[in-house]
Order: structure tokens, then sequence, then C-alpha cells
């Protein structure tokens, strides 16, 4: 017996160099997301003063891992020439970021973004479409892929979807066929222009698990009384939520900001 011992020396020891042992366990990842509508940085009360640093205060109170961020200003007038909001933002929370367009504005560009504290190693943005017949303001995603502390990858999107309740499911839909089929976990987060009891909501809860299902109200924020900012991980992966909370943050934005910590076993 004492023959096999040698050789069993150096395979442990290889894998000891190589930081890891023969199946080994992935260790246990926990993170904190956080959805907010910032309303281009622009608090309602405030007349047009552009804060920036006010969205940031919020973001970094709550210390998230991830932000998904709606209704975000890319050299625009109203927000100034030359100013990127997610940069902006990413720079005075120490993320990274990830922008798309949705919509031309004062000779800028108006849509989402992700904030992160991960690597991006990918990243997707699209337009989702509306229905001919019922014209309102286009809508988009933004989705990147990071790289855990583990090195196992995820999908982080934001979206902001329409008004109008035809063009959001056609928007869901199109969602589901740019990631229904991948196999990395995947969260996501949004203005979804939509109540829980809604139909869209209802399509959502077939591939996505929402982070609580007894949210409280996001909107507005003085007396809120509309749930219509979730944030959800899709089925079928090793991602579980808790906690989620509404932030109670009335200057910054029209809409409170929602948090929800995530374990990936």
């Amino acid at each position: 017996m004492k023959k096999y011992l040698f050789p069993l020396f150096i395979l442990l020891s290889v894998n000891v160099l190589a930081g890891t042992l023969p199946d080994q366990p992935a260790k246990k990842q926990r993170f904190k997301v956080m959805t907010y509508n910032i309303h281009h940085c622009n608090p309602p009360s405030a007349g047009d003063k552009i804060d920036v640093e006010a969205i940031a205060k919020v973001i970094n109170a709550e210390k998230p891992d991830f932000v998904a961020l709606q209704e975000v200003d890319v050299n625009t007038e109203r927000s100034g020439k030359g100013k990127n909001q997610a940069q902006q933002l990413a720079a005075l929370t120490g993320m990274k970021f990830y922008f798309s367009k949705a919509i031309d504005h004062q000779g800028g560009d108006y849509g989402v973004a992700v904030l992160t504290k991960f690597p991006i190693v990918d990243s997707a943005k699209f337009a989702l479409p509306i229905r001919p017949e019922l014209k309102e303001e286009d809508r988009a995603i933004a989705a990147v892929t990071v790289k855990l502390p583990d090195n196992r990858k995820l999908i982080f999107a934001s979206t902001h979807l329409g008004l109008k309740e035809p063009n959001r499911l056609l928007q869901a839909e199109t969602i589901m066929k740019h990631f229904g089929e991948t196999e990395l976990p995947m969260i996501l987060g949004g203005d979804f222009n939509a109540t829980p009891e809604s139909p869209v909501i209802a399509y959502f809860d077939k591939y996505f698990t929402r982070s609580c299902t007894d949210c409280k109200p996001t909107i507005p924020v003085e007396a809120p009384k509309k749930t219509i900012d979730f944030i959800m991980h899709k089925q079928g992966s090793k991602l579980k939520s808790s906690n989620t909370k509404v932030i109670d943050e009335q200057y910054a934005s029209d809409h409170l900001p929602v948090t929800a910590e995530f374990t990936l076993d």
C-alpha cells in the first residue's frame, strides 16, 4: 500500500499549489442588489437642479454590489453636456458601469444602466420593441456578465418597461428571447411600470422569482401607493434572495430604491 502514498502526495500538492482540491465545492457567494429609478438625478423638489451626489449618497449608504439604474442621462442639455451620469455614479460609488441608450434626448442619450463592484467580462444592450399601433417612448435593457470572487459568472441586467401593457408584454417576451436559454444565473432589476397583479408580472413569474411577493410600494416617494420596481432572479439556478427592503429616501428621486440580499450556493 505504501507505494501509492507518494503519487497521492504529488496530486494533493499540485492541487494545493493551484488553489483547489479535488471536487472542492464552490464557496457560497453573498451580495446585495439595488434597483433605482433615478429621475435623471433631478430631485423633484429641487426644480431643474441635477444632484448626482444625492443619488450616489443613497447608493453608498446601502453598499450594494449591483445597482440597476433607470432614467439615466448621458450628454444631455438638461443634465450637462459632456456629463455621463452612469460614469459619474460609478466614480462616486467605486463601481464599474455599463449604459444602454433607449432614446435621443436634448442632444444626448437617455436610458438604463448597471453598476457593479465585480469585473465585467461581457455586456449586451438592445432595444425593447413597441407595437406599431401603440406608440410610446422606446425602451431598452442593459446587461453585464460579471466574474464573482470564486470565478463563477453571473448576468445582471437593468430595464425600464413601457407604459402600455401590450408593449410591456412584448418587451418581456423579447427579454426572454435573449436570456431564456442562458445557463448562467441571472438577476434582473428595474422599473417595470406594472403592479404585482398585472399580466406582465404574471408572465415574468413563469421564468423569474421575485425577491418578494408582498413588496412595499415604491411610488410616489411621499405616501407611496404603487409597487412597480422589482428585483427578480431567473429560475433554475442556485440563487436565493431574502431581506427585500424599500428604502425611505424622499429627496433624491421620484421613486424609492429597492434592495435585496442574495446568495449563490
